[in-house]
């Protein structure tokens, strides 16, 4: 297939549409339950009020906004692609954003910017005190405002949509590689990603890995929820294909995600009990290294240990005998095995180190 060819080919998998709309009919698709923002997956409040600010100064001004992206859902309503933040900035400054348990935001109060200082403390309308609200002719400006939205038409092809929000979910507060699934996830297959997030909040997966605030709020948790449900049971041969972690994740999850009769029960069954036994065994020490010269576990969560101990223990989870089990003496021994390229804390890339690690763990744990 030559280049030119190649070009027509992608380009025919997707469809779109594309004009200028006013902030006021933003305002109005959302007031009418015709635009889906999704808070429950992105960063809703990501954004620093001074951000916020930043971008009604840039309305105020006249500067253009960066295009909304969408996608055309069965039943009409746009679910946003790109442009969460720059939407809830502006419904929560005219006091009508709900969170994701439909309950009001507090509408926005401005900070100082650059070339309009005299935003500090400004509202959209300020009841308590109307000097600090936005004048009628101010309001109408940011109404007027014109912002450009490409359509992504529901005829196009469903992967490239989810391609598309890849790519466009970059810039000055990227969402990172998990956050993105969890908005694909929402997207196409809501169920498991409310399924997927109740995992992640199991009060003993929640001990075991130990997280930093820093992971958490990146969603790295239910990255490992997805690793285990992906890798758990993944045939041996699929393991000359993972490549980029990232986007082998990606992939797995979508099919994953489009089965109609997925098991839900005996995954969940999966992880509860793997997750229950280290709690009772390691707690948080499950996945970190052992020092052998200082004689305990230290540091922090290492992703090579959780390739080995947790996908071990839940591909042998229905025939392992938690009294019988001794998860610590493996974590030590594994710890111990220099040279070792699924010894916890190695440094190898994924597409060279899970071949090794996922295996390992299912013969570890494996019953005699």
């Amino acid at each position: 297939m030559s280049l030119q060819e190649e070009i027509d080919k992608s380009r025919s998998v997707i469809r779109t549409d594309g004009y200028s709309m006013s902030i006021g009919e933003w305002i109005s698709l959302y007031e009418n339950n015709e635009l889906d923002i999704h808070p429950e997956f992105q960063r809703f409040f990501r954004w620093s009020p001074k951000q916020k600010s930043r971008l009604i100064e840039s309305i105020l001004l006249g500067i253009p906004i960066p295009q909304i992206f969408v996608a055309q859902r069965e039943d009409g309503i746009w679910d946003v692609v790109d442009g969460l933040q720059r939407l809830s900035t502006i419904f929560q400054l005219v006091g009508i954003l709900k969170d994701e348990n439909g309950a009001p935001v507090p509408p926005l109060q401005l900070e100082e910017t650059k070339y309009l200082p005299s935003l500090e403390g400004k509202k959209w309308d300020d009841e308590e005190d109307p000097k600090n609200s936005l004048t009628m002719a101010q309001r109408l400006i940011v109404k007027r405002t014109k912002i450009a939205v490409s359509i992504i038409l529901r005829e196009s092809d469903e992967s490239s949509k989810y391609e598309l929000f890849q790519r466009l979910n970059t810039g000055g507060s990227p969402l990172s590689e998990q956050e993105v699934r969890n908005s694909i996830l929402v997207m196409i297959n809501r169920r498991m990603y409310e399924w997927m997030r109740d995992l992640s909040e199991d009060t003993n997966f929640v001990e075991c890995v130990a997280l930093t605030d820093r992971s958490l709020e990146e969603r790295y948790d239910m990255d490992l929820v997805l690793r285990f449900i992906v890798f758990r049971t993944l045939d041996p041969k699929e393991f000359s294909k993972i490549g980029d972690m990232g986007d082998f994740l990606t992939e797995k999850m979508l099919e994953i995600a489009k089965q109609k009769k997925f098991p839900y029960r005996e995954e969940e069954s999966a992880f509860t009990t793997t997750f229950d036994l280290l709690k009772r065994s390691t707690g948080s020490d499950s996945f970190k290294r052992y020092d052998a010269a200082k004689g305990r576990f230290g540091g922090g969560f290492l992703v090579s240990a959780y390739e080995v101990v947790a996908l071990g223990i839940g591909y042998n989870y229905q025939s392992l005998s938690p009294d019988g089990l001794d998860v610590r003496s493996v974590i030590q021994k594994l710890c111990r095995n220099e040279g070792n390229t699924s010894k916890p804390g190695s440094c190898v890339r994924a597409s060279t180190r899970v071949p090794n690690t996922v295996p390992l763990g299912r013969t570890i744990f494996k019953p005699s």
